[in-house]
């Protein structure tokens, strides 16, 4: 498998083809996703094989926004389809990526070791000090696209519903991000209350 070619590939597509419209679905959080699922294979005890596909998945699972926003995941796995044969993939393999892809795709459901690294790493950010700011950039994109069109106090509402929702599947994530995650979510409730 040649997963440094297929990451080189993916990296340049994202780059010169991503719609230049897109505030958080964008090269910079296929990075992210990429750095944060690095720590987390770290700590959850991957070895070789397993990180080779975590990555692959990694790299792959927002490629489907090069064509379409509703349903990229089905897009993403897809182009694995396509492209990851010539890079030494073998069907096994790129069907173990493609559920990865897919457990992704909100609300996640992820359940084997694998795919539970890639939902935390996609979801990394809740419990970081740099949530606001990514938290915000995807609300303009939805504007942008006509997802879901809110005022502030409905877009910290609906995030009051997604942090209070969603947990955390590593241990490795629960130890290093819940916190993060209670005290942003905290913060929103005081500044809804009006007590920030």
């Amino acid at each position: 498998m040649d997963y440094e070619g297929v990451k080189k590939l993916m990296l340049d597509k994202l780059s010169r083809e991503l719609s230049n419209n897109l505030y958080y679905h964008d090269l910079s959080h296929t990075l992210d996703v990429l750095q944060s699922a690095q720590q987390l294979m770290e700590s959850e005890n991957t070895d070789a094989h397993e990180q080779i596909l975590i990555k692959t998945a990694c790299v792959f699972h927002d490629s489907g926004m090069l064509k379409t926003y509703n349903g990229h995941e089905e897009v993403s796995c897809e182009m694995a389809d396509l492209l990851l044969p010539q890079y030494g993939y073998k069907q096994e393999d790129i069907k173990v990526i493609k559920k990865m892809i897919m457990t992704t795709k909100l609300p996640q459901s992820a359940t084997l070791k694998m795919e539970k690294i890639i939902c935390d790493a996609d979801l990394d950010y809740l419990g970081r000090k740099d949530f606001f700011m990514i938290s915000h950039r995807l609300k303009y994109e939805w504007d942008i696209h006509n997802i879901k069109l809110t005022t502030l106090k409905e877009w910290y509402q609906l995030q009051i519903s997604f942090l209070s929702n969603h947990s955390y599947f590593t241990s490795s994530a629960i130890q290093t991000r819940e916190a993060g995650k209670q005290h942003n979510l905290h913060q929103i409730i005081e500044m809804l209350n009006g007590s920030l």
